[in-house]
């Protein structure tokens, strides 16, 4: 039996619809129809039956267009039915006039073209159905004309479609919309603003936000429906999932962003982590937490060169991995793609070519090799796992994650918890549960938060149990010298007030202020740790109070060097002032004292009193300031302003993320 198509890229084979044969299909520069034998296919398609969601996302959009409302969005998780949905508005949408009956399709990539055609051919067998992509011309008079929007910007090419013959105008992956592409393509139609004389736009996407800064505004009024992913798994109509967190260790701190609030470069991207030994953590991760119970993998890379080194590495471990590229031949790829789908090999490795649009059910495991910024591309990849299949009890998203300072998404994140979460086979249901616990803490009194061990402190940056403070917290010198985290392992070591200076410098002080220094080695290659002993000069005697230091000895370690410095203390030195245990040091602290640090505070400070600290914990403090506290302060304040800047392209990059969260309503 006859089975109606329009025509289709050259080369490629169609999968029918119903019996999931190829077609034999060729490319015509005239426009003529193609048709093909497909013995199973009836005469025409069986009505769909549409999920409830389905139905009510349509009727929000019948809804919002009856009241005025031009350019729609529909957000919908990725295995949700978008082109079912937008193929089905195409008759429930009523033209404005009786000439006004055409519609037009729009996709950004070839895959999607053809996805959208085939569904359009099988929903509606008796119209028109055209494609406008690479050497396939439309006429510009079919009832439905799909078109690739590289090819449908020309303006040869856009100008045989008359505006006032279309009612609507969908786009898919509408997160893309607001491309200068998809402008020009609008503005044609009269939708670059609300106007009573335009077709209706609805854009349908899984992600319909952007991170590129670009405003949805621009080309889209109201989000009329909205269902996350989350919500569908937890109904049965997308597979569940298990998350599974690795540290690879990959650093991407240095990696710059493609403009302001972008994505990470994609070849300084690759360079980070596209190394042996962070590829060999990939792979081992994968054949502990996968390779056991997931036949279907796909695995997604940051560029070519990333895919070739990883698909290299699971073959080394002799797992049957095979790749597909942007450019790789569109019949090896439709050809290996098949396979992969029947399960003739378990791990497909790709990059950018399964982000969008590509339905391949049997995926059981995720692999995120590559880290981002974007909330839309984190999203994109765990989808497509997404879909249920038979005999699939859920999908394994293995994240790699890498360094946390640079603003990455995990998937985590995507419940609201810090990226830095490890996680190990968790459900979506216990991340939500795991983000109510961590809300509810932080909604405890001081005193309930002090009796559960939760601290006040920025989770993204946890504090370790034994440091008071962190070096990037310092508000001041006060701050620095009043911390004695760094005196915890030296102070193990000694019973005497050893102080840190600043680096792994450490200094013990005499009553007329001469002093023990103890220093790191002076090179990555030496091991040597060096001590010397610098006498205060009287004064007057020369212009610096100090004397040329003398090395008193080198030690292997740390340990050893203070070891002997001890023992030249205690020959040299009054034992009374130098062993942090005596009495004296637990008193009160003299004016003086006071008076030094309170000038240290800077105006406007509150005054240290008596109770604020003791005589021997002063004297430490003036110690470090005399032997390299301010210039540790300057130093650490230059990094503390440099926080601050990435603080603030953090708070923006917290924006964007707002931004990226899809509610319905107005779009700004």
């Amino acid at each position: 039996m006859l089975h109606t198509l329009s025509r289709r890229l050259a080369g490629f084979g169609a999968r029918c619809p119903h019996c999931h044969s190829h077609y034999q299909l060729q490319a015509h520069k005239q426009p003529a129809r193609t048709r093909a034998l497909c013995t199973t296919s009836p005469s025409f398609a069986p009505p769909i039956k549409l999920r409830d969601y389905q139905e009510e996302c349509i009727q929000s959009v019948l809804a919002s267009l009856d009241k005025g409302h031009k350019r729609l969005g529909i957000s919908l998780a990725t295995g949700g039915g978008k082109t079912v949905i937008f193929t089905q508005l195409i008759s429930r949408i009523t033209p404005p006039s009786p000439t006004a009956t055409q519609t037009l399709v729009l996709a950004h990539r070839r895959e999607l073209v053809e996805q959208a055609a085939h569904h359009c051919t099988t929903a509606y067998p008796d119209k028109v159905v055209d494609i406008e992509m690479g050497n396939l011309h439309a006429t510009g008079h079919a009832d439905i004309t799909v078109a690739s929007i590289q090819s449908i910007t020309s303006p040869a090419r856009l100008a045989k479609f008359d505006p006032t013959r279309f009612k609507l105008v969908l786009v898919d992956e509408a997160h893309h919309i607001v491309a200068p592409g998809y402008l020009r393509v609008l503005n044609h139609f009269g939708l670059d603003t609300k106007r009573a004389s335009s077709p209706a736009l609805i854009g349908v996407s899984a992600t319909l936000s952007r991170f590129d800064g670009l405003r949805l505004g621009a080309a889209i009024d109201e989000i009329v429906y909205h269902r996350d992913y989350v919500d569908m798994i937890a109904e049965k109509w997308l597979s569940d999932v298990a998350f599974t967190t690795v540290e690879s260790k990959a650093d991407v701190s240095a990696v710059r962003c493609a403009g302001s609030g972008g994505d990470f470069r994609p070849a300084e991207l690759s360079r980070a982590v596209n190394t042996d030994h962070v590829n060999e953590i990939t792979v081992r991760s994968w054949l502990a937490h996968a390779a056991a119970d997931r036949r279907s993998t796909l695995v997604f890379c940051v560029d070519l060169a990333h895919v070739d080194s990883l698909t290299r590495k699971f073959r080394q471990h002799g797992i049957d991995a095979r790749s597909i590229t942007g450019d790789t031949p569109n019949l090896e790829r439709s050809r290996r793609l098949d396979e992969f789908r029947r399960g003739e090999f378990p791990v497909l490795v790709n990059c950018g070519v399964f982000t969008e649009g590509t339905d391949i059910p049997g995926v059981d495991c995720v692999v995120l090799a590559r880290p981002t910024k974007s909330r839309n591309l984190l999203v994109q990849m765990i989808g497509r796992g997404m879909r249920l299949a038979p005999g699939k009890k859920n999908c394994h998203v293995i994240d790699m994650v890498s360094s946390l300072e640079t603003g990455i998404v995990t998937t985590p994140t995507l419940f609201g918890l810090d990226p830095g979460e490890i996680v190990q086979n968790v459900t979506p249901s216990e991340l939500r549960d795991r983000l109510e616990r961590k809300q509810q803490q932080r909604q405890l009194s001081p005193s309930d938060a002090a009796s559960t061990g939760i601290g006040e402190e920025d989770e993204r940056q946890p504090l370790d149990p034994n440091t008071r403070v962190t070096f990037t917290q310092y508000s001041s010198v006060l701050d620095l010298i009043s911390d004695t985290s760094s005196e915890k392992h030296i102070r193990a070591l000694s019973q005497n007030a050893w102080v840190h200076v600043g680096g792994q410098k450490y200094v013990l002080t005499s009553p007329g202020g001469t002093y023990l220094r103890v220093e790191p080695p002076a090179t990555p290659s030496s091991s040597l740790h060096r001590a010397v002993e610098v006498r205060a000069l009287p004064p007057g005697v020369a212009k610096s109070p100090f004397a040329a230091p003398r090395e008193l000895l080198t030690a292997t370690s740390l340990a050893d060097a203070v070891h002997g410095c001890d023992a030249y203390a205690a020959a040299n030195f009054p034992h009374v002032f130098i062993n942090r245990f005596q009495r004296w040091r637990k008193g009160p602290p003299t004016k003086g004292q006071l008076d030094f640090l309170n000038k240290l505070r800077g105006k406007g400070a509150e005054p240290l009193a008596e109770g604020d600290v003791t005589k021997g914990e002063a004297m430490d403090m003036i110690t470090k300031v005399r032997h390299g506290a301010r210039g540790q302060f300057t130093s650490l304040e230059v990094e503390r302003r440099k926080r601050d800047r990435e603080n603030r392209k953090g708070e923006a990059a917290r924006e964007r993320r707002r931004n990226e969260m899809v509610s319905v309503g107005p779009v700004r």
